[in-house]
Parts: C-alpha cells; structure tokens; sequence
C-alpha cells in the first residue's frame, strides 16, 4: 500500500472509531491506523526489558571493574523501589494531563539514566543512574497502557498486550547472550550507551499517531495532584527496598526488618491501590491482588531454577539458563494465544486456567528440588508455567482499562505495576529468608523451602481467581 493509500485508510479507520464503531482497518495493533504507534510501543517496551536482563548479566563485570561488590545487591534493590515512586507519578500526571507528557518526560529521563551508568566510574555513581531509569522505566509502562484504553478498541486490546508480553519475554530469550558478547568484547559501559541510539527512534514513531488523536487523549484538569499519594509511594519504595535487603542481615534482625517492612508496605501501599485491593473485593481490586500474587509466585520461583540446576546437577549457567528460555518461549505463545481467542475466553476462565498451571508447574518443581528427580521434569514444568503466565497476565490489563473511568485510567495502570513490583519483592524475601532457616536445619533442603513457598502463593491465586469477575457479572452467571 502506498504511503497516500495508507494515510487515506488510516483517516477513515480514525474517523469510523471516533463515531464509536470499530475501525474497518483495524485486523490488528498493526494495521492502519495503529502501525506506526504499536511498533513504537512494542520497541519502548522490548528495549527497557532488555535493559532490564542485560544488567543481570553484566553485573559482575560491572562489580568488578568499579570495585563495587559491597553494594551489588542495592544495585538490583534500588530500580524495584524506584519504579513504585515512578508508576505512582506518572500515573497521577496521566490522567491530569494525558499520556503524552509523561510519556516523553519518562523517555527523557531513561536516556539520563542510562548515561549516568553507562558512564560510570564508581559504584555510587552507577547505583544513582540505576535509580534514575528505574524510575522512569517503570513510569514509562503507565501512559502506554493508557494509549491502549483511549486509542485502541476493546477488540484489540487483548492482542496489544500479547504483544508488549512478547516484546518484554523475548529479551530474556536473547538479552542475555547480547549483553554478554558486548560486554566481553566492547565493554559493560556499551550495554547502557547503546540502547539510547535504539530508543529515541522507537520514542519519535509514537508521536505523530498519537498527536493525530490527542483530542481522545486528553487528561482531564479536575483530577488534582497528589502530594500524599506520592509520599506514600515514597514510603513503600523505602520499604520495598528494606525488605530485598533484609536477607542480608544477621539473625534474628532479619526476620525483624522483613516484618515490619511487609507491614509498612502494605499500609503505605493502600492509598496507592484501588479501594478493596488488599482484602480482594470483586472486580478491578482483585485483578490487581491477583497480579501481586501471581508475580510473587513466578519470579519468586524463577531466579532459583538456574541456580538449583548448578548446584544439584553440574549444569553449565548457559545451560541451566535454558530454562528460562522455555518458559520465555511459552509465555510468549501462550500471550498470542490468549490475544486470538478474545472473548471466547472470558477474563476470569484465563486468569482460572493460567493460575492452575502456575500451581502444577510448582508442584512439579517443588518434587524435583525434593527429591532429586531428573531436571528434565523442571525444564518441562517451568514451560508450562510460562505458558500460563503468559495465557493470563494480558487478561488482567485488559480487564482493569475495561472497569476503569477515564479518569481513572492512569492510576488502576500504576496500581497494577505497583502491586506486580510488591508481589516480587515480598515473594523474593520470604523465600530468602525461609531459605536460609532451613538450611541451618537441613542442608540440601533450601530449594525445596524455596518452591514450597511460591506454591503455596500460587495456590492461593487459584482460591482467588473467581473474585476477578465483577459483582454484577457474578451475580448474572449465578440468576442465569
């Protein structure tokens, strides 16, 4: 099609979902008139995954050649703590001001923060410009998922967040590998500087769509700033950042740290959240429990794979990184499927059947860290937990921009990040702390404590899963 053709179709795709029908163009996120603005969205997003698993990989280079080991750990805690104070701002100045300003201002500020640490010579100095990109990186993901609720019909909203869990999965499919090679034959500094040529194009591609479609864009001027909200998130960043620090303490003020930081953040964490969140009301505050608790069980799970197939049985890191490979692969085939069926398959039977394979991926990993079954039943275990994943984390974005007003929009986005941020740390502590108690009792048992405790965090996402059906939806299914 010709760029005039495409102009032509994208202008009366526009037009037809102005009058609130369905665009006739619109076969998916990327035909006119959503191409250019999918691609840079799905771009933004797989660049800052990347950053994201780069660092992990890179880290002891980054260690070693800045004399930084004592503060390795903050290196990781700080972007986690700062990405809650990021989503909390960017998700007030989103539904104040429209998606666009905060867009850019985040982009701005991920390029500053990459920078600093790409530029570092000192430890310090490369710990500040973590915090500075987790910052923004965080905020960058809250107006996107705006752009999705005001632009895109409710049809192909499933599909675009197939595609940001592809975008985001498939970084830690290759990332790692890349970020290696650069990192041995360039250097570390290149991992960080070299990402800022990719971003500023992938940025500069969303802004003429979006600027043809900024009066559906608007923020709206009566929803106010929120200086408490944000010294809340300041306090639970502060007490996400004790928690995934706790572990490194000595007994028993480690257990006393962790408590009272799972206590402050909770408290600190309910102005950020829909009202009803913590006590899983039905609806929008389920959904997002339901993503704090399935965030807790993966990724509580998932950083202690590799390490269980080192330890246990002699695997090589690239081999025993090839676990998480798989379940990269399945999350992404899983995110397509899910975006294909649309509303043949409701929200909550997603979050349903996803969940359950959650709970029987765990089971079987919890039996292989037990007793040393073959590491084959992991690798195939922990695909279908990505499968799973990737069957019903779209369903929740999807569902919370479906029971939002406008005004609202902003803020729902950043509570579902915000509890995805506290569902990992909490997760990633406890199962550190349980851990090093078991393994002064029995040695070869720490794996186990580890996987015992996210099952049972997923088992609980099972118990849970219907209350992600609005009240009115529930109260329909039960008369019917």
């Amino acid at each position: 099609m010709s760029p005039a053709a495409e102009a032509s179709t994208s202008a009366g795709a526009w037009a037809a979902s102005d009058r609130g029908e369905e665009p006739v163009a619109a076969r998916g996120p990327l035909s006119p008139p959503y191409r250019w603005l999918s691609i840079g969205m799905f771009s933004l997003i797989f660049l800052a995954a990347f950053e994201a698993m780069a660092v992990t990989t890179i880290m002891p280079l980054v260690a070693d050649d800045l004399d930084g080991e004592p503060l390795f750990a903050l290196a990781f805690a700080v972007p986690l703590a700062a990405g809650i104070i990021g989503m909390v701002l960017a998700g007030n100045w989103t539904d104040r001001s429209g998606p666009l300003p905060s867009l850019v201002t985040a982009a701005v500020l991920f390029v500053v923060g990459l920078l600093i640490a790409g530029t570092a010579t000192n430890m310090g100095v490369f710990v500040v410009g973590r915090f500075v990109h987790g910052l923004s990186g965080a905020a960058v993901i809250v107006p996107l998922y705006v752009i999705v609720g005001r632009v895109y019909p409710e049809v192909l909203r499933a599909r675009v967040f197939a595609g940001f869990a592809a975008a985001w999965v498939i970084p830690s499919i290759i990332g790692p590998a890349i970020a290696g090679f650069i990192g041995e034959t360039l250097s570390w500094h290149w991992v960080f500087l070299g990402v800022i040529g990719l971003l500023l194009p992938a940025a500069a591609m969303m802004v003429p769509p979006i600027l043809r479609v900024r009066d559906r864009v608007q923020g709206d001027r009566g929803v106010a700033w929120s200086l408490g909200r944000a010294g809340w998130a300041v306090l639970t960043a502060v007490a996400a950042l004790a928690l995934s620090l706790s572990k490194e303490l000595p007994e028993p003020w480690r257990w006393v740290v962790a408590a009272i930081a799972i206590v402050t953040a909770a408290l600190a964490a309910r102005p950020l959240l829909p009202v009803g969140t913590l006590h899983a009301a039905r609806g929008m505050p389920a959904t997002v429990l339901l993503r704090l608790i399935v965030a807790g069980a993966f990724f509580g799970s998932e950083i202690y794979l590799p390490y269980l197939f080192i330890e246990r049985y002699d695997f090589s890191p690239s081999l025993a990184g090839a676990v998480l490979t798989g379940a990269g692969v399945s999350w992404a085939l899983a995110s397509w499927l899910q975006g294909r069926l649309g509303d043949r398959v409701s929200n909550t039977l997603a979050m349903q059947i996803g969940a359950s394979l959650l709970v029987v991926a765990l089971a079987a990993v919890l039996l292989v860290a037990a007793f040393s079954l073959s590491p084959v039943i992991a690798f195939v275990a922990w695909t279908i937990a990505g499968g799973g994943m990737g069957f019903m984390y779209p369903r929740h974005s999807v569902a919370v921009l479906k029971l939002s007003p406008v005004s609202s929009q902003g803020f729902n986005s950043a509570a579902l990040s915000i509890g995805e941020a506290l569902g990992a740390s909490v997760a990633l502590a406890m199962t550190a702390l349980v851990s090093s108690a078991v393994v002064g009792a029995f040695a070869h048992g720490a794996f186990a404590a580890d996987f015992a405790v996210t099952l049972v965090i997923a088992v609980i996402a099972v118990v849970l899963a219907p209350r992600m059906r609005p009240r009115d939806e529930a109260s329909a299914a039960a008369s019917a």
